[in-house]
């Protein structure tokens, strides 16, 4: 009744808008990467043809990224930063996620309003709120000065300095890229909590599992591809984000490999090595991503029939 072209038809606006909007800038910082600078203008370069490209600044980026690189301590650190942040996302997200799936019968709609909500304020505004908080004076320092928090975290070595959280601290970085990535990471897991069939667990307790192991070896298990879900939603551009270290830190010290893309593109004189740079990290981003992929696979491939 149809014809063929029709169905495939839908998917037309998606690949347009994907060709123009992600393919053809992709090429370009491509372009960048495996181009030239002039030398007078100090500008890039692009090389369009792929018999022309330049594979020099990609080399010269690999060889800043071993041990001992000038990338190397930024990429180490952003890595940290990003794994710290994570682990964060997890202890906090996870039971969240947990209770708003399975004991949260009546407020179950409110939990899940007051998670959507901060979707509806920029990000970057609410990154901008850590400065009136964190700044000295602020409603951190008079808080935390009364309750000795901040002397506990200066002592274990999570702050260099109990009266300046905005200069150059780590734990400043890490703590505010948990509260910006974490609604990302709850509302998926979530979803993957709530699709879980209750009779799993009633079978694991009639098989008198307590609750606790019913939880290691049922729950847990059936909500991994949520938990990766989540973890490659909010890793994915945890790696590429520079703004968050430059509204909380600026400093050199906690700068990410973000800041390194943002310099380069931004301030400095090479373009190309910024290009080459998130061509790298593009590839590294898509190892995590193939992982993640194939997980999904492996766990849909073992589903019953």
């Amino acid at each position: 009744m149809y014809p063929r072209w029709l169905w495939p038809a839908f998917a037309l606006p998606g690949v347009v808008w994907l060709l123009i909007l992600f393919v053809l800038p992709f090429y370009a910082v491509v372009g960048v990467a495996f181009g030239s600078v002039d030398p007078i203008l100090l500008t890039a370069v692009p090389a369009w043809n792929p018999l022309d490209w330049n594979f020099g600044w990609v080399s010269e980026v690999l060889t800043g990224l071993e041990p001992g690189g000038i990338y190397w301590d930024v990429f180490i650190r952003t890595v940290r930063y990003v794994v710290l942040s994570l682990a964060g996302c997890i202890l906090i997200g996870y039971p969240v996620a947990y209770y708003i799936s399975r004991h949260a019968s009546r407020t179950k709609s409110l939990l899940l309003i007051l998670l959507v909500l901060p979707f509806w304020i920029s990000y970057l505004m609410r990154m901008l709120a850590w400065i009136n908080l964190l700044s000295p004076g602020g409603y951190a320092e008079r808080f935390l000065s009364a309750t000795h928090i901040n002397d506990l975290l200066y002592h274990l070595g999570l702050v260099s300095d109990p009266n300046n959280y905005l200069g150059g601290e780590s734990f400043t970085v890490i703590v505010a890229l948990i509260y910006g990535y974490i609604p990302y990471f709850i509302l998926p897991l979530y979803a993957s909590l709530d699709r879980i069939d209750r009779s799993h667990l009633e079978a694991a307790r009639d098989l008198g599992a307590s609750p606790w192991r019913a939880f290691l070896h049922v729950t847990l298990p059936l909500s991994r591809t949520g938990l990766l879900g989540g973890a490659v939603l909010i890793t994915l551009p945890m790696f590429g984000d520079y703004y968050t270290p430059n509204i909380v830190s600026g400093a050199p010290t906690t700068s990410m490999i973000g800041n390194q893309i943002d310099l380069y593109f931004h301030g400095g004189p090479q373009p190309t090595i910024g290009a080459a740079l998130t061509i790298l990290l593009s590839a590294f981003l898509v190892l995590l991503m193939g992982y993640y992929m194939w997980v999904i696979h492996r766990a849909s491939r073992d589903l019953p029939a």
